[in-house]
């Protein structure tokens, strides 16, 4: 990581780095999956699998929900209620959750840089939800989710130049190191709300420059 001054394009994940999430989405999945009617050990089975896939979206991981945990088939109407029902949890809980304090700090310390969300969470929901928290507007750069993948769409905001270099990506999972260095992005990794097991010896392992707040990169 360089100087957080030199970064013309700040790119954020949303769950455990702006907004403080991670276990309210543990918490969602859990709750979704009882409600479809799986039981509590398959529930949590759900719940571990979406934690070893840190920062991919909830489509694929309801699918192996379907398949592998249910035993059922992956039909669109089931797709449907559990992305539905998740939706509605998901803005419930993060209606209220804690926002990284240190957000306007940040955004201070760098006034010229654009900045992007990109996250595993479903993009109209995100824009909803910050939009309804009222920090949608300090991300000039755009707010974008699944169903893309990051690859994806940190390929297509690259290739469309909708991202300076140099860019810096903040973020806490694994799969936000691999999608962020494969697009061409200085990495960092947050570990205050982290839901990441093992992330110490993965990010000494890569060499990755790690803080706890958003405040840290001041």
């Amino acid at each position: 990581m360089q100087p957080l001054s030199i970064y013309k394009t700040l790119v954020f994940d949303c769950d455990g780095v702006v907004l403080n999430s991670n276990q309210l989405k543990i918490q969602a999945y859990f709750h979704v999956a009882i409600k479809f009617g799986a039981s509590e050990v398959q529930a949590q089975a759900l719940v571990d699998h979406h934690v070893r896939l840190g920062g991919i979206s909830r489509y694929p991981k309801f699918e192996y929900f379907l398949c592998d945990i249910m035993q059922l088939a992956v039909t669109d109407q089931a797709m449907q209620g559990l992305l539905d029902s998740f939706t509605t949890e998901v803005k419930r809980l993060l209606t209220d959750c804690e926002i990284a304090p240190d957000l306007m700090r940040v955004r201070e310390a760098n006034p010229n840089a654009k900045w992007m969300i990109i996250s595993g969470g479903d993009q109209a929901e995100l824009r909803d939800i910050f939009q309804h928290r009222g920090i949608d507007t300090l991300f000039d750069a755009g707010i974008y989710g699944s169903p893309d993948n990051k690859d994806a769409i940190l390929a297509r905001e690259v290739g469309l130049g909708h991202i300076a270099q140099p860019a810096l990506f903040i973020g806490d999972s694994r799969y936000d190191h691999q999608a962020s260095t494969n697009a061409g992005l200085d990495f960092v990794f947050l570990s205050a709300w982290t839901d990441v097991e093992g992330w110490q010896d993965y990010c000494a392992t890569h060499k990755i420059a790690v803080f706890n707040h958003l405040g840290n990169l001041i």
